[in-house]
């Protein structure tokens, strides 16, 4: 199959967290199929956006191969980078909201995270065909800061290192007065997440001809 982009995600292992967070989008990312989808009314709606994406956390955001760049070469320096790389731990996470989508966030100290997050972003740019004109501009819609700018035009998109914040999107924008509504239904389904959050492998995602992510390999973070 052929990939339109690719992307470096935290992709949760097996089990309750993966689970409901497939049937709360309607994708299951690792096996790149439709999930059976929650019956709750109005949640086809409010996960349309991050549907295609399936559940995880972004590490080093999509991105157009290069030209001169093949598949198997981004497996292997992932694989590289990945053995190099420690775990990261955190407290736990948290539902919360970013702007006003839904998300998980950690808990307490993030510094570990945003390194992995960094070493994926910068040591694997070298793959990122230069953003065009018009993603550019799509992306300084958002009014970035003159820090933001400057990411954005060096690494192709504006939050990422110190601008970085750790999610699993749940949800994409909702309106004011639904926001407690839909926490509470979410927040009745979640596991227990009273306990350290660690990432220690990253995914290694593929955006399909429809549009959708998939997973493509797993690789643990062993340095």
């Amino acid at each position: 199959m052929s990939y339109s982009r690719f992307a470096i995600y935290y992709v949760p292992p097996a089990g309750p967290l993966a689970d409901l967070g497939a049937s709360w989008l309607g994708w299951d990312v690792v096996r790149g199929c439709e999930a059976t989808q929650l019956n709750i009314a109005g949640l086809c709606d409010i996960t349309m956006t991050p549907r295609k994406y399936g559940f995880h956390g972004t590490l080093k955001p999509p991105f157009r191969l290069r030209s001169d760049r093949t598949i198997a070469e981004l497996k292997q320096f992932t694989l590289n980078l990945a053995e190099r790389v420690e775990p990261a731990v955190c407290k736990g996470l948290y539902l919360t909201t970013m702007g006003r989508f839904l998300a998980l966030a950690p808990q307490g100290e993030t510094s570990a995270l945003q390194r992995v997050a960094a070493a994926c972003v910068r040591d694997l740019d070298m793959f990122r065909a230069p953003a065009d004109p018009a993603e550019l501009a799509r992306r300084r819609k958002a009014r970035l800061s003159d820090r933001q700018e400057e990411l954005l035009v060096q690494w192709g998109y504006p939050f990422v290192m110190e601008e970085f914040k750790f999610h699993l999107t749940l949800s994409g924008p909702l309106p004011e007065a639904d926001i407690a509504k839909w926490s509470d239904k979410i927040q009745r389904l979640l596991p227990d997440l009273n306990e350290p959050f660690i990432v220690d492998q990253i995914a290694l995602c593929g955006q399909r001809e429809d549009g959708r992510f998939e997973l493509l390999h797993r690789y643990t973070l062993a340095g």
